[in-house]
């Protein structure tokens, strides 16, 4: 039994079942044993789009030039990722934006939100050569100029709550003890049907529905910022454009699926990103979404082909590694349409965001 495992049995013969979501927070983030606060899993347990080839970061610093351009090319903005990882997206999007815009990486005010220590060493490597700061928290972002966010695979790692519905009404999943191991239970109150999305009351018997509280409010306060300010978000994540039903969390480790109750802080935590959910806290917050689009189709309005293309005329040798890397990016087999792109901005009469005009 590993340490984290221990303090979460402890944590529940004191307190009681924890929910999914108080769970999840522990696991990821405990200071001392949480996955994300001590070791860098890219490439070890999973990969993500920036990891798989430069192409999608420079596609996604050049969306961002065109909407700074589009908003009048202000002097001074804060250019904020949320779960940099490596910094690889980060570095490849001020690459691409250096060598067509210079004015656009001069006006930025780079902000990483990063909790770990670990990836914190690991993106100020990445970025020696930009002028960055880290900020634990979205609220702690400067609030002064307008707001340029990208979030790539960082919705999908906040906690959730699972409710399975009966006869009776709908139940909470929790976590609890069995002994010396984890194991899943329902309480036996009804949770309030408010909690509930309102287009999964209706759903049958058995049906599991996630809630993700956190990233509602996360998202209605960028979207505050952007409708305050001015600027554009863009979200990139898997899941589903619409609320559905439906048990996501799952657990990777070694690139393969294990028992999320096994080995706490051992394996990454996430759930499907709802981007109807997304959506509806961006639009109460004041902001405008267009449509959610699949990141294949995105890339491929983005222009990926073509960029890879031009690659392939510069460097021959690595033309199946960059056919590998867009098919993998785009084709609906791999993650084409299983990742989802959604983009938040000022309003209708502001220009839309490339490749969300469809």
């Amino acid at each position: 039994m590993n340490a984290l495992k221990r303090k979460i049995l402890t944590l529940i013969e004191a307190q009681g079942p924890l929910t999914l979501a108080q769970y999840m927070a522990i696991a990821l983030s405990d200071p001392e044993h949480g996955y994300y606060m001590r070791r860098d899993p890219l490439g070890r347990d999973f990969i993500t789009a920036p990891e798989i080839s430069q192409v999608f970061g420079e596609l996604v610093g050049l969306f961002f030039v065109q909407a700074w351009e589009d908003r009048g090319r202000p002097t001074l903005f804060e250019l904020v990722e949320l779960g940099p990882g490596r910094g690889t997206l980060m570095a490849d999007m001020l690459r691409a934006a250096a060598k067509l815009r210079p004015q656009f990486v001069e006006a930025a005010n780079i902000v990483l939100v990063e909790t770990s220590p670990t990836l914190r060493g690991v993106q100020e490597a990445t970025l020696a050569s930009s002028q960055v700061n880290w900020v634990s928290r979205f609220e702690d972002v400067p609030a002064d100029a307008p707001l340029f966010l990208v979030a790539n695979e960082f919705f999908d790692a906040l906690p959730i709550r699972q409710f399975v519905k009966s006869e009776r009404g709908w139940h909470e999943r929790m976590v609890a003890s069995d002994g010396a191991s984890l194991c899943f239970m329902l309480t036996p109150d009804i949770a309030p049907l408010s909690i509930i999305p309102q287009g999964l009351r209706d759903a049958p018997l058995g049906s599991v529905a996630e809630v993700n509280p956190g990233a509602a409010a996360l998202m209605h306060s960028i979207a505050e910022r952007i409708a305050e300010k001015g600027g554009v978000a863009l979200i990139i994540d898997y899941g589903h454009a619409e609320s559905a039903s439906g048990d996501t969390f799952q657990a990777v480790k070694d690139n393969a699926f294990v028992d999320p109750l096994a080995e706490p802080g051992e394996a990454d935590l996430t759930a499907h990103v709802d981007f109807g959910a997304l959506a509806t806290a961006a639009r109460d917050g004041g902001a405008y979404v267009p449509r959610i689009f699949p990141q294949g189709q995105f890339l491929d309005a983005l222009g990926i082909r073509v960029r890879a293309n031009r690659l392939k005329r510069e460097s021959p040798e690595t033309s199946s590694e960059i056919d590998l890397a867009v098919d993998r990016l785009t084709n609906p087999q791999h993650m084409g349409t299983m990742f989802k792109t959604m983009a938040t901005f000022e309003g209708q009469d502001r220009t839309t965001p490339p490749g969300f005009n469809a």
